[in-house]
């Protein structure tokens, strides 16, 4: 592998806390494999803009854009009004470097705790490929009247067919890469006979969004057409969040739109075990642009400072990075280590528990990590 060029913003709240002990796991596994490196750090956030007004200045994108991969921390400042960095930093990232694809792994590691009765490890291991450059983000509408008894306000959802399809696509090839891994366990011997090994359930609401999901479904049906081992199967929005939680077994690889996946995939994070263990990926699968892995958690103002925030998302999302650029085999490593240190019960921060640091939990993975 050559020279990898890592972007590194850590952002707001505890961001820098959580990136700071995730590039301590990364220098460890990248110094026993010999993946060579180097760190880009990039100064965008909220204090940037209360300083200087500034956003993402047009250098900085492109100093990004020469960047193999984006580590991100957290984006999300008490004192910036909504929407400002969300769509500056994070939505403009995501469409002008093509980021199509939201990656979203929901597994429960043994010693984790899931609030659904009755489940455990075997049963919540899925992943939601989430739509990331359309439906109702792009941003098409606007205001009539506002501030006024007669307002107006419109938010249209934008879906192509060439995005719509990339995305349904991605997801089939990741259900053939999970089959690598062993049969989907929730396949009736019915299925298993049609040659079935794994399962992708296009997540949607055709009964009532006729026009934009119907395109859904038709591309959904056609794609399937292409992969005979993968059994297509489809869920109402509102039916797969009751599912998830009584039936977390049922999923194995979950396809939908930008709006649902957002929502679900929060649900996801409880399941296995809360935002301090939910990792992602926005990818650009084509690698034209740079992709770029954050913690789900966000920056969680409350708790900044105090050096309590959970720093497995983040390395955990480090590990995704490992697994983009080609280095499945140190990703594998970081997360054996993850799950030996949460199938030990201890350290643990206050989100699981436990009354230790982000330091400590960070340094327990690194000792963990001695161990492979």
């Amino acid at each position: 592998m050559s020279l990898l060029k890592i972007g590194v913003i850590p952002g707001d709240g505890v961001g820098p806390e959580v990136i700071e002990v995730s590039l301590g796991i990364l220098e460890k596994v990248a110094k026993r494999d010999g993946i060579a490196y180097e760190l880009q750090h990039f100064d965008l956030g909220g204090e940037r803009y209360l300083k200087t007004g500034e956003v993402l200045p047009q250098a900085e994108q492109d100093r990004l854009r020469a960047c193999d991969v984006i580590l991100l921390g957290a984006v999300g400042h008490p004192g910036v009004p909504p929407g400002v960095l969300e769509k500056g930093v994070l939505l403009k990232l995501r469409f002008d470097f093509h980021q199509y694809i939201n990656l979203r792994p929901v597994r429960l590691f043994p010693g984790a705790q899931t609030p659904i009765k009755n489940k455990g490890a075997d049963d919540i291991d899925m992943v939601v490929v989430r739509e990331n450059n359309e439906d109702l983000y792009v941003g098409a509408g606007g205001f009539t009247y506002k501030g006024t008894p007669e307002e107006v306000a419109i938010q249209t959802s934008i879906n192509t067919r060439a995005g719509v399809e990339r995305c349904i696509r991605y997801a089939f090839e990741a259900a053939r890469t999970r089959a690598k891994t062993g049969a989907f366990k929730a396949l009736s011997e019915a299925d298993r006979a049609k040659g079935y090994v794994r399962q992708v359930t296009l997540v949607a609401k055709t009964n009532v969004l006729t026009f934009a999901h119907d395109l859904w479904m038709r591309a959904f049906d056609e794609v399937a057409a292409d992969y005979p081992d993968v059994k297509p199967n489809y869920m109402h929005v509102d039916a797969c969040c009751m599912r998830m939680v009584t039936n977390p077994e049922w999923f194995d690889v979950i396809v939908t739109t930008n709006m649902f996946g957002d929502i679900i995939t929060d649900l996801g994070a409880v399941l296995q075990g809360g935002m301090g263990l939910a990792s992602s990926g926005n990818l650009n699968p084509d690698k034209t642009a740079p992709s770029m892995f954050e913690p789900v958690h966000g920056s969680a103002p409350d708790i900044a400072g105090k050096g309590i925030a959970n720093p497995l998302a983040a390395i955990l999302s480090t590990a995704m990075m490992l697994d983009h650029v080609g280095a499945g085999a140190s990703a594998d490593r970081i997360r054996r280590a993850v799950a030996a240190v949460l199938a030990a019960g201890e350290p643990r921060t206050p989100d699981l528990g436990g009354k230790n640091s982000t330091v400590e939990v960070g340094a327990a993975v690194l000792e963990a990590l001695d161990r492979e």
